[in-house]
């Protein structure tokens, strides 16, 4: 493996962990006013996931055509700039949506420069170091976010700062490499032309439409969770609900440490079962009114999710390396599954509108998952040829 991932890993960590210490924050600030509405929650990470959709189409030519450790530089210092709006008491939604703006930048980039650095051989065990080391970010940044800003909401922005400004002069270390010229003509007809190029093939088709499946699945149960856990865990504020949310990340490291040497690329294939026990783990979340049955049952969610999206990720490199471009593949990658969370997410949050129960929402999308899997795994070959 080659040592430059180290500076990598590093400054995932820490701007993953910044990420979620500054969502926790939103959240303590929702739980703490007495005016903004039960819909603002799942519409906060409407607002984040928009930038991906929009901008999805620039991204990823931005950091193929730029060096990628320049360009994580760029990204980290625009979240900061989001981080500082909300502590100058700008508009949540506004202030989350440029920090969502720096994430999309950051993305292809993040994901793009992993082929350079690993090569064919350890790719899958690249990308299980940083599935492992950034859901330890969530884990970490959810927790201690959640209990400093219940504490205070200043300390935790202000905190955020400092984060993405040591992850932005962490990424220094990375070697400064291009690893294409910029294709002539507009970005959108690129773009589009581009999913035509990387939609022939069912494998390459499995990477986008499973990535997509899995972070909108993630992105929904999250919301869920803010409503459901209160409802039906008597939850009372945003570290109890970041302490239950603890055993779905450590399930994530579990699974991602495990998938290596179980779902190598030439048997992508096999991805699709663990996807399915996702499903069944959620329908059987829902059917959970005790706390310790719900950590246990949210564990095994993380780990099935783990050993899905890990060997997917690892795909979607390789082939964008081999086609359009790691960073471009990424952004695709990240426009699908975006999309699909805005869709989940948004019309979660128009379910929440309509005062539709948790536990009924959270059935529902365990077996939408299920059918969701059968669908995308359609066509898959069973080896690489």
């Amino acid at each position: 493996m080659n040592k430059q991932i180290y500076p990598l890993l590093i400054a995932q960590f820490l701007s993953a962990f910044a990420d979620n210490a500054i969502l926790f924050t939103v959240i303590a600030m929702v739980m703490q006013s007495t005016t903004m509405a039960s819909w603002y929650v799942p519409a906060l990470q409407s607002v984040f996931l928009v930038a991906f959709v929009v901008l999805a189409p620039w991204v990823g030519g931005f950091a193929d055509n730029h060096p990628k450790s320049r360009v994580l530089i760029i990204a980290n210092l625009i979240k900061a700039a989001g981080a500082g709006l909300l502590l100058c008491n700008v508009e949540p939604l506004i202030a989350y949506c440029v920090v969502g703006v720096g994430a999309a930048i950051y993305s292809p980039a993040k994901y793009g420069i992993l082929p350079e650095l690993a090569g064919h051989g350890f790719l899958v065990k690249a990308n299980s170091w940083i599935e492992g080391s950034t859901i330890l970010a969530i884990l970490l940044g959810m927790m201690i976010g959640a209990k400093v800003a219940d504490y205070s909401i200043v300390w935790a922005l202000a905190g955020t700062i400092v984060i993405y400004l040591i992850s932005a002069l962490t990424t220094l270390f990375l070697p400064v490499s291009i690893a294409k010229q910029a294709a002539p003509g507009p970005k959108l007809l690129l773009f589009w032309r581009e999913i035509g190029l990387f939609f022939i093939t069912p494998r390459s088709r499995f990477a986008i439409l499973g990535g997509s499946l899995f972070w909108a699945a993630a992105a929904t149960l999250r919301v869920i969770l803010i409503a459901w856990a209160p409802l039906v865990l008597l939850s009372k504020n945003a570290t109890e609900i970041a302490e239950l949310t603890l055993f779905l990340a450590v399930g994530i490291i579990v699974g991602s440490a495990l998938v290596p040497g179980l779902i190598p690329l030439e048997h992508l294939n096999r991805a699709r079962l663990p996807a399915y026990l996702m499903a069944l783990f959620i329908f059987g979340l829902s059917l959970t009114d005790h706390l310790w049955p719900a950590r246990i049952t949210l564990f095994f969610i993380g780990m099935m999710g783990g050993m899905f999206i890990v060997p997917i990720n690892a795909a979607l490199q390789e082939l964008g390396q081999q086609s359009i471009g790691s960073g471009s593949a990424v952004a695709l990658q990240g426009f699908f599954q975006n999309l699909t969370m805005l869709a989940a997410v948004g019309g979660y949050t128009y379910a929440v509108t309509q005062h539709a129960d948790p536990v009924l929402a959270m059935l529902s999308l365990g077996m939408l998952v299920f059918i969701a899997t059968f669908l995308v795994s359609l066509h898959l070959p069973d080896k690489q040829a």
